[in-house]
């Protein structure tokens, strides 16, 4: 049985809210530095972790004021959010080391039942959304951003490692709302910081 209450159910879509600021911000601050295909991946990545990140926010809600206990918003949770990081990930890679022109960038996710290829590509894209933007920001001279970004990286990946654990007990699912919403505030105040300095 799974522990999940209306309140916490709840708070999981916070997260969700603060990052989906940020991914409006960061999209409207570098519309114009990217080029189609690159903003594209963008634009296609964060709408999938947004997505992600709702589903299962209203599963918990589901599950919680006992309506119905919908797995599949559930399963689709990691490998939406996994695509939308990689193609996120990709988007800031090609914006830092390809001219920004009138090229399309193309991805097509191979489809796949096992889950490893979903942690690679989330850890991965992650590390490229993440990293990308704190070298925008190292060559924007903010350190503050930087600093954020950092922060909001060990956040994310440290989920990894929280997911591994029992997300039945309603302890676990605390700690890791906790520390999600500390990363994606983080994420937003680095995107405001970075909005600012472009």
């Amino acid at each position: 049985m799974k522990e999940y209450t209306v309140f916490m159910a709840i708070m999981d879509f916070v997260p969700v809210v603060i990052f989906g600021i940020a991914a409006i911000i960061l999209q409207r601050a570098l519309y114009t530095r990217m080029s189609k295909g690159a903003f594209a991946l963008l634009a296609a990545g964060t709408i999938d972790i947004i997505l992600a990140g709702a589903m299962k926010a209203l599963y918990k809600l589901l599950y919680a004021l006992k309506v119905c206990d919908f797995e599949v918003l559930s399963n689709l949770f990691f490998p939406l959010q996994a695509i939308g990081f990689l193609l996120a990930g990709l988007a800031i890679v090609a914006m830092l080391t390809h001219k920004q022109g009138e090229t399309a960038y193309s991805v097509a996710p191979m489809a796949f039942s096992g889950t490893m290829i979903f942690v690679l590509m989330m850890t991965l894209g992650a590390v490229m959304l993440e990293g990308g933007l704190m070298v925008l920001a190292v060559r924007k001279k903010s350190t503050l951003a930087v600093l954020l970004l950092l922060i909001s990286t060990v956040c994310l990946l440290s989920m990894g490692y929280i997911s591994s654990r029992d997300f039945n007990a309603a302890y676990w699912n605390w700690i890791a709302e906790g520390i999600n919403i500390a990363g994606q505030l983080c994420f937003l105040l680095a995107t405001l910081k970075i909005k600012d300095i472009l």
